[in-house]
């Protein structure tokens, strides 16, 4: 066996740092959670750095192989969730974990607080470190109480300070091309690369032979958390004024700050009882959501990819999309669904209302290409792309998946590599 070859048989070290991670609902949280597992059931050693979900010290635990290293952490007075580690109380826990766990790559999955200290601390020891953006700074304004001048300077200060952070990193991905471009557009070298979050397609189809009861009204599914930012109370209006011939049904899965606000409009424009939350429910739950509802709609309009989106087009779902950010990435005009105005109810409706109102043949045919389309999102082509960053391999090198990769399978429980040390262009643009 060459060194290469052994160097290639090698199980690798990795550490992720997550500012956000279950029981956290989001997108990111969701990826980090999913990356973890999937590089843990190929062989390699996974540890995650994160927040701890409530008061207390911090603690390590284990969930199915991952070991977590929660850190003390406080509620955001800005956010309903979201928890911040203060240094001076965690600086010297980061430490020694990296001194600990002595990882071959630092994955970090923000430019935060946590993901900071790690990236600076990770890059004095000589450890190979990749960075995932899944934040804009137009993602927090909702939850933050300022006037507009304020808001405008956060969100030039917040990109300098991504692009400072990141700087210092060997690799910097983030979900989509949309979000790469914004990216470049604020100070980011064209080394950024674009890399899906990845879903398991298979965890949302249809299984051989499977049957379920049809849902017994037409039925749009939005799942996802009850944010502002989500904009379900376009949807709830779209309802109302879809045409009474229709008779459709919403259902709503997911919780959230917004839950009472939605549910209180559904009462005010006669909607309610064709309207259903359901709330946080089980992944054999969610998949069944999926299968019975006849379209999948997802208002929102701060998304950079919307996994909630590629699930519904794994289970063959045709899809109605508002038409900003990453989305219409993901919708073609009647192909798999269609985009709307972001915001505009009407115009909701008149969308809804050609899928619903199309012949279930036709419903079908728009479901087999969401399928199709959401092919290149698999995740086992997203964890081939990141083991090959982890390896050393350059961003140019890996837009596309290794030669007689396995996209669309399951990964296998190879172990993979040890990184080789190699920079990006990125690290002088902030020297």
């Amino acid at each position: 066996m060459s060194a290469h070859t052994a160097s290639a048989a090698r199980p690798l070290t990795v550490l992720l740092g997550a500012e956000t991670y279950p029981p956290d609902v989001n997108g990111a949280a969701q990826f980090g959670h999913r990356l973890a597992r999937g590089l843990h059931e190929q062989g390699h050693r996974v540890h995650v750095l994160c927040a701890r979900p409530d008061p207390g010290p911090s603690y390590r635990a284990e969930d199915d192989g991952v070991v977590e290293h929660r850190l003390r952490s406080h509620r955001a007075f800005t956010h309903p969730y979201f928890r911040l580690c203060f240094p001076w109380q965690v600086a010297a826990e980061i430490r020694r974990v990296l001194d600990e766990v002595r990882p071959d790559v630092v994955h970090v999955q923000c430019h935060y607080i946590l993901g900071r200290m790690l990236v600076r601390e990770a890059r004095r020891r000589g450890i190979r470190t990749v960075a995932t953006n899944h934040f804009v700074p137009e993602n927090l304004e909702p939850f933050l109480p300022f006037p507009a001048w304020v808001l405008n300077r956060y969100r030039t200060v917040s990109w300098r300070d991504m692009v400072r952070v990141f700087g210092a990193c060997d690799v910097v991905t983030a979900p989509t091309p949309l979000a790469v471009e914004a990216m470049r557009r604020n100070g980011f070298p064209d080394t950024v690369l674009a890399v899906s979050n990845g879903i398991r397609i298979a965890d949302y189809e249809a299984h051989d032979g499977e049957r379920r009861q049809p849902a017994a009204h037409p039925t749009v599914l939005f799942t996802g958390r009850l944010a502002v930012e989500k904009n379900v109370d376009v949807l709830i209006e779209a309802l109302s004024v879809l045409p009474a011939e229709l008779d459709a049904h919403l259902v709503i899965v997911g919780d959230g700050e917004q839950r009472p606000a939605l549910e209180k409009l559904a009462k005010a424009l006669g909607v309610a009882h064709r309207v259903r939350f359901l709330g946080y429910v089980p992944d054999e739950d969610l998949r069944a959501a999926y299968l019975r509802a006849d379209v999948f709609c997802q208002p929102g309009t701060a998304e950079l990819q919307s996994l909630v989106t590629l699930e519904a087009m794994a289970a063959s779902r045709p899809v109605v999309l508002a038409d900003a950010r990453a989305l219409p990435h993901l919708a073609e005009d009647g192909v798999n669904g269609w985009l709307f105005a972001p915001g505009d109810a009407q115009d909701l409706a008149r969308k809804l209302a050609l899928v619903l109102g199309a012949p279930p043949e036709e419903r079908a045919r728009m479901g087999r290409e969401s399928r199709r389309k959401v092919a290149r999102h698999s995740f086992p082509r997203t964890l081939e792309t990141f083991l090959r960053l982890y390896r050393g391999e350059h961003p140019e090198s890996v837009h596309t998946p290794a030669p007689g990769a396995r996209e669309h399978q399951e990964p296998a429980r190879a172990p993979a590599a040890g990184p080789r040390r190699i920079r990006t262009r990125l690290a002088s643009l902030v020297r």
